[in-house]
């Protein structure tokens, strides 16, 4: 199963923020806790709904994010140098 099916975005559920699929655990938790040191086996035991392939969707979400964002990035920012240009 892919990350986006694994990745549930509601805006009923914290917050509108993604999460785990089926549960409150936000993909930011799961990203700040493994950046802190926390082990895959330290989060499935912290939050038992979890899963190794939720955590690896978590991770695959967030580095889609960022390839997006980077992106938009770029085209907002060449729309804006053009717009520059033609003043």
């Amino acid at each position: 199963m892919g990350s986006a099916a694994k990745i549930s975005v509601d805006p009923q559920v914290m917050s509108g923020k993604p999460v785990i699929r089926g549960t409150c655990v936000t993909v930011e938790v799961v990203l700040r806790r493994l950046s802190e040191g926390v082990t895959e086996a330290d989060l499935l035991g912290a939050y038992p709904d979890l899963t190794t392939d939720d955590i690896h969707a978590a991770l695959a979400y967030a580095a889609d994010s960022l390839a997006h964002e980077d992106w938009c990035r770029r085209q907002v920012s060449s729309r804006r140098e053009r717009g520059r240009d033609r003043r």
